[in-house]
Order: structure tokens, then sequence, then C-alpha cells
């Protein structure tokens, strides 16, 4: 039996005795017990046996490498004696080591120590050196040298300047205060000297000497104060006075007044930047144009206010604001507008007795003109100034010299610095204030005079009257006006309010005469009026609702002129003119009111004029008609070509007078109600006759006879879209007779406006 059989069954034991492996020995009561103990020792006596022959079986390949471990023995203690020696070697020379590198750290340091004072001697010889100079420069009065030295001297560590070797070493007798003092003084005796010498050069306007003064400055560390007294430069060149012959009278005086302010401005910005961030650094001359926007602040109030007098504003908002009020939408009695207008100037005569008489709209206009010119000259100016700041901080210049006093300003929003301004917030009040509510009641009252001076215009075809060309051309000088001001939220604000004014008192206007075109007449078409007067009844209304057709197509055109305007890029920042495209885009939506009143007005003639005499077109057409035909009375039928005749003769009795009077858009909606009117009756009327296969084949040529008509009539080429069901009416009356009716419906491929039972319904009329 070999290990791994003793092994298995010493396992087997094991598992078979392991109940009893558990128990003393002598704690056994029965043979069984005994017996199974017995056998699991003699298996662990086995096993044991196993293991022990196993050891001495591998005893020589133990002690041959414990012979060979024994042999190094000898060899290892003579090399942990040789390591012994050379670590105390080591040690040695690294103790001496260690000793001359201290030796030489501490010569370093002394030679560094040697150095820097040496190095701040030299400092300290320079910086007495440059104050002796400085001093000597400015007793012989050579600026360029003094403004040199002295930032020498500055140029030097502070510590230098105000340690305790330079305040013992640089004094002198005739300069005996501290070298931080001494440099203090010098530069700002330089500072009085130059600002002297800066403003004489400036009043007598010598620009060699105030460009070599300006540029010094900033060598010496008095930047902002060489700033502050070149911004009162040329706050005084950009001074505006206006000449004694002009005349305040005259309509362009202030606007060009504030576009010569402008102008000058920009002029100077434009030109004096580059020298500015030359000298002083990048984005320097904003504290200038901060300053000379304050000069403009005062130069815009006092126009402002000095136009506000001369023009007798505050009277003119006051009427205007009055008449809005009384002549709004909710107030308004719908009379003929020339008689409303009349009462509404007299109560507000009555109302406001400070205030005799009304306002011309002419001179609303002339006002209205100065107030759009000078915003829009300001938001020119608006937006220059912001591409210069916007130059500035996208193409940065060289870094300013360091000083010894001064710090950099943080970058600040482009638009913030202008619109912080007290000229913008006057500009802003200006056109809320008095620009809206004048221009609302200017473009009302021109309206107002449109529909009250209105007359045919017999010069074009099909007639129209005069109140949308005149309308729509003060409407477009008046939006051209509002985009010209500049300001995005008062082309907003005042979009909104000329919508509300086209729709109410434009559109409202033209409905209100449609109202009254036969409440005037005295009745309805069907009282008592005259063939005369129901004529000319009907020729007011068309033309009116030509007016609306053609109001539509202005407002488009008008609108596509309005966004393409360049005063939109000259006068808009670039972020904001998307928005006011969109704002004048959404001037179309006034045609939405326009189409709601035509719609109205032509869908009232067409049920007063045409409906009642519709509801018999189709009965006459038809009677004494039989599509129940034989060969003989197919080619009678084929030759009087009766259905055809009849409709012509009654479609053109309807539509006399129409076509020509209407404009196409007009005629075609006309047009589509009639026929909306007459084909249902006309697929009942079908529905109520018997076919046979002849009589199904004469009433197919009927049906596309009369649309080959009418087709004929219009340009519109949507009639057959019209008479989908007809014709599907028509082809299942010309099935074949053994052709079934369920299996064309649903494998024809044709588009079905007729549901399954109406089709069976269909094919039950041929007999």
């Amino acid at each position: 039996m070999n290990a791994n059989q003793s092994n298995d069954l010493v396992d087997q034991l094991q598992v078979e005795v392991s109940p009893f492996t558990q128990n003393d020995p002598r704690k056994l009561t029965n043979l069984n017990e005994i017996l199974s103990c017995l056998s699991w020792y003699q298996s662990e006596e086995a096993g044991l046996s196993n293991s022990l022959t196993e050891l001495l079986s591998n005893h020589d390949s133990v002690v041959e490498p414990l012979q060979e471990l024994e042999g190094l023995i000898p060899r290892l203690d003579d090399l942990c004696f040789e390591s012994s020696r050379l670590n105390e070697k080591v040690s040695f020379t690294a103790k001496t080591a260690e000793r001359v590198g201290g030796r030489v750290r501490s010569l370093d340091q002394e030679m560094s120590h040697v150095s820097e004072a040496a190095e701040q001697v030299g400092q300290v010889m320079d910086l007495k050196s440059s104050l002796t100079q400085l001093q000597s420069c400015i007793d012989s009065q050579d600026w360029e040298s003094a403004t040199r030295h002295c930032a020498r001297a500055m140029s030097l560590p502070f510590e230098v300047i105000s340690g305790q070797f330079a305040e013992v070493s640089v004094p002198t007798a005739e300069s005996h205060l501290p070298p931080a003092q001494t440099l203090q003084a010098a530069r700002e005796q330089l500072l009085s000297i130059f600002l002297r010498q800066f403003e004489q050069a400036s009043r007598s306007r010598d620009a060699a000497a105030t460009s070599r003064y300006f540029k010094l400055f900033p060598a010496i560390g008095w930047e902002a104060e060489g700033l502050e007294a070149y911004a009162f430069f040329v706050i005084d060149l950009v001074r505006v006075r206006a000449p004694t012959s002009a005349k305040t009278s005259s309509p362009l005086y202030y606007v060009t007044a504030l576009t010569a302010l402008f102008e000058s401005v920009a002029m100077i910005v434009d030109q004096h930047q580059v020298v500015v961030e030359k000298y002083y650094g990048a984005g320097k001359m904003r504290s200038v144009i901060k300053r000379l926007l304050e000069e403009c602040d005062r130069v815009v109030k006092s126009t402002l206010d000095a136009w506000r007098e001369d023009r007798c504003i505050n009277r003119k908002v006051r009427i205007c604001s009055n008449c809005i009020e009384m002549t709004s939408p909710c107030s308004r009695c719908w009379m003929f507008q020339t008689q409303q207008w009349q009462c509404l100037l007299h109560i507000t005569s009555h109302q406001s007795t400070t205030e005799p008489g009304d306002v011309d709209p002419r001179e609303i206009d002339k006002t209205l003109s100065e107030i759009a010119g000078m915003s829009g000259r300001w938001c020119l100016f608006r937006k220059f100034l912001v591409g210069q700041l916007q130059k500035q901080h996208l193409e940065p210049a060289p870094d300013p010299p360091s000083h010894v006093e001064g710090h950099v300003s943080l970058p600040l929003e482009q638009t913030e610095l202008l619109d912080s301004t007290s000229s913008q917030k006057e500009f802003e009040d200006l056109l809320t204030s008095c620009y809206i509510p004048m221009e609302i009641w200017y473009t009302r009252t021109i309206i107002d005079k449109a529909h009250s001076l209105s007359k045919p215009d017999l010069s074009q075809t099909p007639y129209m009257t005069t109140t949308p060309d005149d309308a729509f051309y003060v409407f477009k000088t008046v939006y051209s006006r509002l985009l010209s001001t500049g300001s995005l939220k008062i082309l907003e604000r005042t979009t909104d309010l000329l919508k509300d004014v086209m729709d109410h008192d434009y559109a409202g206007g033209i409905k209100r005469k449609l109202d009254e075109v036969y409440r005037a007449s005295g009745g309805t078409p069907s009282g008592n009026r005259t063939e005369k007067s129901e004529r000319e009844s009907r020729s007011s209304f068309i033309i009116l609702l030509n007016d609306l057709d053609l109001s539509s197509s202005h407002m488009e055109r008008l609108t596509k002129d309005l966004f393409s305007q360049p005063v939109i890029t000259q006068l808009y920042l670039e972020a904001e003119q998307s928005k006011a495209r969109s704002t004048v885009t959404s001037l179309v939506g006034s045609t939405i009111q326009f189409r709601a009143t035509l719609r109205a007005g032509i869908e009232q003639l067409f049920n007063q004029l045409m409906r009642p005499r519709l509801r018999t077109l189709i009965p006459d057409v038809y009677r004494d008609v039989s599509y129940v035909l034989d060969e003989v009375t197919y080619a009678a039928a084929e030759y009087h070509d009766t259905v055809r005749k009849r409709f012509v003769k009654v479609w053109e009795g309807l539509v006399d007078g129409y076509k020509d009077a209407f404009t196409e858009n007009n005629y075609r909606m006309l047009f589509g109600l009639a026929l909306e009117v007459i084909l249902r009756p006309w697929e009942k009327y079908i529905l109520t006759l018997r076919y046979s296969e002849l009589g199904a084949i004469r009433f197919d040529r009927d049906l596309r006879s009369i649309m080959v008509y009418l087709s004929s009539q219009t340009v519109f080429g949507d009639i057959r879209g019209k008479f989908v069901r007809l014709q599907q009416m028509s082809s299942l009356l010309n099935l074949d007779i053994d052709e079934d009716v369920d299996a064309f419906y649903s494998g024809s491929g044709i588009s079905w406006a007729l549901s399954i039972q109406e089709a069976r319904n269909i094919v039950g009329l041929k007999v």
C-alpha cells in the first residue's frame, strides 16, 4: 500500500470514527466503540510512520546545503572585518569633509554679505548721485534730466532709500534731510513746476510744450495728477460756445450745438488716446474720458434746459398728454374724426386755462425731429466711446512704468461708464417724458387727418382712398425718426404704443367707416334703398376693404425697409442690434388686426349682398335637368350644354363688378366664400338625382366645364382643391357596373374626402 492510499485510508477512518475521537478511550463502554477507536489509532500510527519514513528518505538533500553554508562562514567573517575597517576610514573622511564644508559655507556667507554690502553701497552712491544731480538739474531748469534722475532714484528699493546707511551717508550740508524726504520733496517740487508749466503751455495752446510736460508726469510717479491736468486741458479744448450770429429759433441750433460738443470730444479721444496710452499705459484714457463726460453732462444739461424753455416744451407735452387721455379708445364715441378732434381741442382749452390755444402738428413734428436729432447724436457718440473703450480692453498697450505711489484700476464694463453719466439720464428722461407723448399725439393726429381728408384715388385700379398712402408715409417717417433716437428702451416701448395706435386709430377708423356705410344710408340692403344708393354703398364698402388690404401690404413692405435701415448699425451697440431688429419685425403683427377687420368686412358684404342670391344658384342651374340619359338625350344635352351655360350666366350676374373693384387678395377671399357657400348644397343636390351610365358621363363633363370656367376667372390656382368631394363623387358614379365599390375605395390609392358609407350611397344612385 503506497502513501497516497494510506493517507486516503487514514482520512476514511477519521471520517468513520470521528464521533469516537472526541471521547476519552477510558470512557468506552462496548466492544464496537473500542474496536473503532483502536482502528483509528492504528491508522494514525500508520500515517505517522509514513511521514517519518519520508523525512528520513530526504536527509541527504538537506545535509549537502548545510555543509555548503558552513564552508561560507570563514569568507563572511573576512568580509565583516574588512567592512568594519572601511567604515572607520569613511567616517573619518566624512567628518573631515563636514568640517571643510562648514568653513566653505561660512566663507560663502561672508562673501554674500560683502557683496550685498557692496551692492547697497553702490545703490546708496547711485541714490546720492541721483539726488545731487536732480537738485542740480532743477536749479538749471533741465526738466528732462531732472525727471530722468528722479526716476533713477525712485527705481531703487525702498529699503535702501529709507535705510540707516543711506540716512547717514546721503545727507549733505546743503541737503540735510533723509534721502526719502529729499526725494519726496524733489518730486513734489517737480510736480508743482510741471503743473505750472503745463498750465501755461495749455493756455498758450503750445502743443509742443504741452506734450513735453505731459509725458514727464508718469516718469516721476505723478500719473494721476498728470491725467488730471491733461483732463482739464482737453476740457478747455472742447468747451462749446454758440456764435453770436446764431439764432436759437433755428430748428438745428441745439442739435448743432450738441453735435459740435460730441464731435470735439470724439476728436480729442481719437487723436489723444494713442499719446496717453503710450506714456501712461493701457486703459488710462478712461479717466480722461470720464472727466470729458462730466463736462458733457454740464453742457448737455444746460443745453436741454435752454431748449425746453425756448421751445415751450412743458406746455406742448401737457397739451399732447391731455389730448391722448381724452382720445383713448375706451372713451371714444366713434364719431367722425374731424368733429371729434374739434370737440377735444375745445374741451382741452377749457380744462387748461393756463395753456391757451392748441399746438400745430407741424410744430410738434419739428420738435420731435430736434429730440431725435439730439438723442441720435448722443447715441452715436456713446457708441464711439464704447468702441474706444473696447479697443483698449482687447488691444492692451505695454505696461506703464513702475512708480513709488500709484495703483492699477480694475477693469470695468465698457458701457458702465457711459450709462452712469448724467447725459444718459437726461436723454432717457427727455425721450420718456417728451418724445413718447408728443410722438404718439402726432401719429394719432395725422392718422385722424388722413381719415377725415380721405378721398377716392381714381388714378389707380382697383379704386382706393388716399388714407393708406398718407398714413403709411407719415408712419414711415415717424418710425424712422424713432429708430434715429438710438435708444433701445424707447424703441421697444414706443413700438408697442405705435402698434396700438395703428390697431385702434388706423384700422379701427376704417372699421368704423365700414360700419357707417349702410347705417348712414338708412337701413340694410333689404330696406327701401334705391339701386343707385345700393351701388354707391357697395362701392364705398369695397374701397374701404381695398384700403385694408393695401395697408397690410404697406406694413409688410415698410417692415422690410425698416429692418435694413443703416441707422440700426450706426447708432445701436452690437449687443442691441439684434433686439432692435426683432422689435422692428414685430410691426408685422399689426397686419393680423388689418386682416381680421378685412375678413370681417368681406364676410359682412358677402352675407348682405351675395349669400341670399347664392341660396338658389344650384337649384336654378339644375332645374329640369336629368342625368338618366340614353344616346339621343345624351346627344341633346351635349349640344345644349345647359348646366354650364346656366351656371356661367348666374355666376357672372353675382360677381359682376367685384373682380375689377376688389384687389386681388380681396377678390380671392370673396371668391372662396362664394364657393364654400355653394359647394355643400351642390353636393346635397347631387345626391337627390339618379344617373344612368351616359348620365354619369354627362355629369362629369358638366362638372369639369364649370371648374374650367371658374379657374379662368381667377389667377389663384387653388380652385380644384375645393371641388375634391364633387370630383370623387363623379368618379364613383362612373364606375363599371361589375366593379365593387369597397374594393375600389380601398385599393384605388385615392386620398378620399368621402367616407365609405357615402361612397356606397353615391354608387347606389346609378340606374
